[in-house]
């Protein structure tokens, strides 16, 4: 296959200037001599594991072009902003696979396999993949409930209000919204698509992802497979002396497990350095890495929101529905999507089969809808039960410490931390809760108003990615509201 030079087809770089070659070796050997402890990640690996991976899952997972991926999800990151010209990546359509690489020659390789979506190798050979009949088990193609056509929104206020959450201020890409869909009373009520995003397309959750976990363990819990409450059953932390024996599920759900994960919160060049980035970006076994983490603070002392916790508490679920990627799919699709009409979820996992559960989920604008609609009932959906009685309240109460406003997998507007009191001066209802993604990927339920909200985009500006979400929640309210009267 041909090497383009288009960006999202990149060719390795050619005819560079000597300034660029220079700075890009000085750039590359401060990288290299810079202090890491043990666990902490090598930046330029890291940058490539991330590139190659988000660009495998745009392209093969959600269909999008490798031209706009390349634009949209790298050049403009900020994250990479003043030096993205150090690294480049190509697009393989023949193999699947995205392999990234800096000017000095370290290179990342991530391969998409069906069923499963996208893999970092990290020079390791590509396990095993199931077979599609392995992954499909029992199950059969779920009909989309809503149809096949675009709902326009069914009042002029759902479409003023999907107005001002696509508008781009004097024509700047800012907000980079791609989709959104209003459900009211189980019904969809509004949905609007960017260019080159659909009804059918499967949209990257990032940290939003969280939550779908928080499903799979609620549904593991009620049958019996898990407690909450009682110690984690990890292996690693079963010594006689080992203080991690202590850490429940519950510690790990509720971003209280005490570990050194690093820090998931933020996006930042620092990030380059984190132990939750090589986790993410550079670890075949996240779960494994995770669990060989030291304890920091006793279990329950402290607010630490890293994706590790996520990442342990996905290899408990997967051990215990059978322990193979196939038994994770199949599980996932009988007990938790199929019931919602959800067919085309897509949950990454790492080299062993693990979801990767802090991220990397992927579902279409509507089908995130519907998953929302699950906690509007106390999880129960067309009279069956999927989540255990009570389920929903437990993880929508505040957990201690948490200044941004956190449950148990989901984020809170009530109590009186830092973050809820922001969202609510912005309009979000205190009842609110959501499923929460760092570019402004969003799932708002609000029972008080039978509403669910999807917004899913690439909003790099995060303050304004908040306030938009409040400011888009309160008109749906407002307009709910005032079509009662």
């Amino acid at each position: 296959m041909s090497r383009s030079s288009r960006r999202g087809d990149h060719a390795r770089p050619r005819g560079h200037a000597r300034a660029h070659w220079l700075r890009g070796l000085v750039g590359l050997t401060l990288v290299a001599l810079a202090g890491c402890s043990a666990r902490s990640g090598f930046p330029a690996r890291i940058v490539t594991g991330y590139i190659s991976h988000v660009v495998c899952s745009y392209v093969f997972v959600s269909g999008l072009d490798p031209a706009r991926v390349a634009e949209e999800d790298v050049a403009a990151n900020p994250v990479f902003r003043g030096f993205h010209w150090a690294f480049s990546h190509h697009v393989d359509r023949d193999k699947r696979e995205v392999s990234a690489w800096t000017i000095g020659g370290l290179e990342s390789r991530a391969v998409y396999r069906e069923g499963l979506g996208c893999l970092n190798l990290n020079g390791s050979p590509a396990p095993a993949a199931p077979t599609r009949a392995e992954l499909d088990g029992d199950g059969g193609a779920v009909a989309d409930p809503s149809g096949s056509a675009v709902v326009t929104p069914t009042s002029p206020g759902l479409a003023t209000a999907l107005d001002a959450a696509f508008a781009e201020p004097e024509g700047q890409a800012v907000r980079r919204t791609h989709a959104i869909v209003v459900a009211h009373n189980g019904r969809l009520v509004a949905e609007r698509y960017a260019p080159g995003f659909g009804i059918d397309t499967p949209l990257h959750g990032w940290s939003a992802t969280k939550s779908i976990n928080n499903a799979l363990l609620g549904i593991v819990v009620r049958q019996g497979l898990l407690q909450m409450d009682a110690p984690a059953p990890v292996a690693a932390w079963q010594g006689a002396t080992d203080p991690r024996r202590a850490i429940t599920p519950d510690h790990l759900l509720r971003m209280e497990s005490g570990l050194a994960l690093g820090d998931s919160l933020t996006a930042s060049l620092s990030s380059s350095w984190d132990t939750s980035a090589r986790m993410m970006f550079n670890e075949g076994d996240m779960a494994g890495f995770a669990t060989g983490a030291a304890l920091q603070v006793a279990p329950g002392a402290r607010w630490k929101y890293a994706n590790g916790n996520s990442a342990i508490l996905a290899r408990l679920m997967r051990d215990r529905v059978g322990g193979r990627a196939a038994d994770v799919v199949r599980f996932a699709r009988r007990e938790l999507f199929e019931p919602l009409g959800i067919r085309r979820a897509v949950l990454e996992t790492d080299a062993t089969g693990t979801p990767i559960a802090g991220a990397f989920g992927f579902m279409t604008a509507r089908e995130w809808a519907r998953f929302g609609m699950l906690f509007l009932d106390d999880g129960v959906v067309g009279g069956r039960r999927i989540l255990p009685e009570g389920w929903v309240q437990d993880s929508t109460t505040p957990t201690a410490n948490a200044s941004v406003g956190y449950g148990a997998g989901w984020w809170i507007n009530e109590g009186e931390s830092q973050g809820a009191r922001f969202r609510r001066q912005h309009g979000m209802p205190a009842d609110a809760f959501m499923a929460l993604g760092i570019y402004g990927q969003t799932v708002v339920v609000v029972p008080s108003a039978r509403l669910v909200i999807a917004r899913f985009g690439t909003t790099y500006d995060l303050p304004l990615a908040m306030i938009d979400i409040c400011r888009l929640t309160a008109a749906v309210v407002a307009d709910v509201k005032a079509a009662r009267h």
